[in-house]
Formats: C-alpha cells, structure tokens, sequence
C-alpha cells in the first residue's frame, strides 16, 4: 500500500469502504478491551503473592526494635527508609515513607505549599496572586490536574528526544510566578524518555527568581527496563546540593509497579531541612502511616539488587506485550506514513503521534468497537492537546492476545479518521 496522501480520491474511497467493512466485522465481536492506564497486569501481580505469607511469627512484626504494629515513626520504618534510599541512591535521612500512593504524596507536597508555604517561601501560595507551573508536555494528566485543581495556571514545556526543552525552562523560570515543574525523568509518562545528562544537570543548576521553586521528580519508573539492562540514573538530589540549591527538588518513588498499586508503600526524598518542615505539618494530620505493610515490603524487597531481579520478571511479562504494539505499528500504519510513535525499552506506554486533527476521531471510533483508551489531549495541560494528534497506548494489563486485538481495532480506526482528514 502507497502511502494514504499518495492516492487518488478514487483509490481513498476504495480503502476507505474496505476499511468500513473491516470496521464493522471488529464491532460485531463485540469486544471490552481496555488500555487506557497503565495498569499491572494479574500475572505481574501474581509475582508478589508471597507478600503475605511473610509475616507468621511474633519476631516478623518487630523492626529495628520497633513494633510495627504500634503508633509511631512519622517518617516510615527506618528499614523502609533505607530500602528506598539504597533504590534511589540518596541516604535513609532524607527519605519518608508513607503509604501505597505517591500521587498522594505529590497532591499533598503541593497542597502544603498552597495552605502553610515551602521552606522558602514568603508565603502561602494560596496568598499569591498568581501561581504558574511547568508541564512538559506531552506529560502525565495525574500531574497536570493536581496543579490544576489548585488554580495554578498551567505552562506546556515541548519535550524533546533528551526531556523538557530546557531553554524554555530556564526563560521560564524567570518568571518569579513560576513555582516549579512537573518531572518524570526515567521512562517519561506517556513518551517513555529518559532525560539527558545534561538535562539533568541543567535542571539542578536552575537559578528561578521564585525562592522556593520546586521540581517535583517523579521517578515511577525507576526500575521498569522491559528491555536491555538496568539504566542507572543519578541522584538529583546530590546534583542539586552541588548547584547550591539542595531544596529545589522533592523526589518521589513507589512500588506500585513492583508489588502491588493497591498495597503498596510510596516515599518522597528532600534535603534534610525540606524534611523537618514537612514533618511539624505532616505530625498534625497523621501519627504515621501503615507500617505493618512497609514492614512486609522490606521483608519482601530486601534490596535494590533483589528489586533488580524481581523487576527482571515483570519485564518477561511486558516486553511482548510492546513488542505486539511496535510490530503491529510498524506492519499495518508505517507504510502509510498517517502517524509516528516512540519505542520505549521501559516504562508503561507507546506515545504515538497521529496525523494532525484525528486523535479524537480515532479514539471514537476504538471506543465504538469496544476498545477504551486514555483520552484525547489527557497528555496537555487542561486536556487540549493543541493539534489533537496525540494517543497514549498502555499495552501491561490485557493478555498479548486481547491485545492483539485491540491493535487491530486502533489500527482500523487510525486509517479511518486518516482517510477523513484527507477527504474522501
């Protein structure tokens, strides 16, 4: 097949009628697929089965001395703290362990500093007159509407092959306003990059005009390589004390795609003096969080290495499911020349860019023949994806044969809102 703009109107309309009788054979099955988040499939949960036969004897329920089953240790388990801080290569001082979400832990990061104010701050910023935040777009919409939900007006960063276009982000910062920006560093949500060296450096060295700017690190995907080897990643943390700025950044991290998203343990990792401001605010709403659970996931992590080797199995189970997306792509959409899409070695999504103007009509039409999919513009600031061409694929949770399927079905419907662009 010639590539769609290449054919006569004749020719459109003749695949576009085949395609239309396609269309309607995939509805006939009537299909209830969903790849519209990134969730872990029940073979990756069955890895972490064991975690709950872990703790049998009296002995398993004692930590460092500490009983885990009392009140106490605001700050986690300080074994809790140590196995994030040998994952995230920062020291056990700097880190706090909360409970199974990190968005949470993000959402009330932010929220503290709109009520009481950060470290720096000159005051709350719900006393500001106007709150501006970076979005790298495209990005992750949990992101974006946290920030949203608190009023603050929303700046779209282009990201690059190497991550967020850091000159945008250094005129930007300029801007006393500007209160800081959203990061996914490894495996980036929806693009699946990894930011440069020297976007990462460039990012520590930041010199904003707001004093308690801050880069909120989320690094989700710390450990997720599907394929190839363990990518190591520097601690931002460090290169941050090194610039001079060492409570620029919160970094956050969370075995949700290890052990269990509904059961897990999360953290955020800060210097040491953004940790004992957040502490007198975090000792007011809660006394600790469930440490009988971190307890289980210390005992069941142990280490970084044995992460390393547990995270070897989940990729097993992901990296056909990817390859089924990729190949798929590759065979039925490159020759027709109607889109473009990454291809990640990590993380949990395709980003693919569709012809400009039909990422909305192709998610219709999926929905139409029963495949759900993150919607339109979700990867933009507000929703909007300015030239409506974006479309997040999250292939971990069906089996590769519904999978297969759903392929099918977005291929069909990519053609289809492609012929219509060009007209028939």
């Amino acid at each position: 097949m010639k590539p769609y703009a290449q054919l006569t109107p004749a020719e459109r309309a003749a695949e576009y009628a085949r395609l239309q009788a396609e269309f309607e054979s995939l509805k006939s099955k009537k299909l209830s697929l969903n790849m519209a988040r990134g969730k872990p499939s029940k073979a990756q949960l069955a890895l972490a089965g064991d975690i709950f036969s872990l703790m049998r004897s009296p002995e398993d329920y004692v930590s460092d001395g500490i009983d885990v089953r009392n009140y106490g240790e605001l700050s986690g388990l300080p074994a809790a703290r140590r196995l994030f801080a040998d994952l995230l290569g920062c020291r056990p001082e700097q880190v706090f362990v909360g409970g199974n979400s990190s968005l949470q832990l993000m959402y009330d990061t932010v929220s503290k500093a709109y009520t009481h104010g950060l470290l720096h701050s000159p005051r709350p910023w719900c006393k500001e007159e106007t709150v501006k935040w970076l979005c790298p777009t495209p990005g992750y919409d949990r992101h974006f509407k946290v920030t949203e939900t608190f009023g603050f007006q929303l700046i779209a960063i282009p990201m690059t092959e190497q991550g967020p276009d850091m000159d945008a982000v250094e005129e930007a910062v300029k801007d006393p306003a500007v209160k800081g920006i959203w990061c996914v560093p490894k495996y980036s949500n929806p693009d699946g990059i990894i930011y440069s060296d020297e976007t990462i450096r460039r990012m520590a060295a930041l010199s904003p005009a707001a004093p308690d700017f801050t880069i909120l690190w989320d690094n989700a995907y710390c450990v997720h390589e599907f394929e190839g080897d363990f990518v190591p990643f520097p601690d931002m943390l460090a290169l941050c004390a090194q610039a001079g700025r060492p409570d620029m950044v919160f970094e956050f991290c969370s075995t949700s795609k290890m052990t269990l998203p509904g059961a897990g343990i999360a953290c955020f990792a800060c210097s040491e003096a953004n940790l004992a401001h957040m502490e007198k605010l975090l000792t007011i709403q809660t006394i600790g969080y469930d440490k009988v659970n971190q307890q289980r996931h210390v005992l069941f992590l142990r280490d970084k290495a044995h992460i390393l080797e547990l995270m070897k199995k989940h990729a097993a189970i992901m990296a056909p499911k990817f390859r089924c997306v990729v190949d798929t792509l590759d065979r039925e959409v490159a020759p027709l020349e109607i889109a473009s899409w990454q291809r990640p070695k990590g993380g949990y999504f395709v980003s693919l860019s569709a012809m400009p103007g039909t990422a909305k009509r192709t998610l219709a039409l999926c929905k139409e023949a029963g495949v759900s999919m993150t919607g339109a513009g979700a990867a933009f600031p507000y929703g909007k994806d300015p030239q409506d061409t974006n479309i997040r694929i999250a292939p971990s949770l069906p089996p590769v044969e519904e999978l297969e399927e759903a392929m099918a079905v977005l291929c069909v419907c990519l053609k289809m809102a492609a012929l219509e662009k060009l007209g028939l």
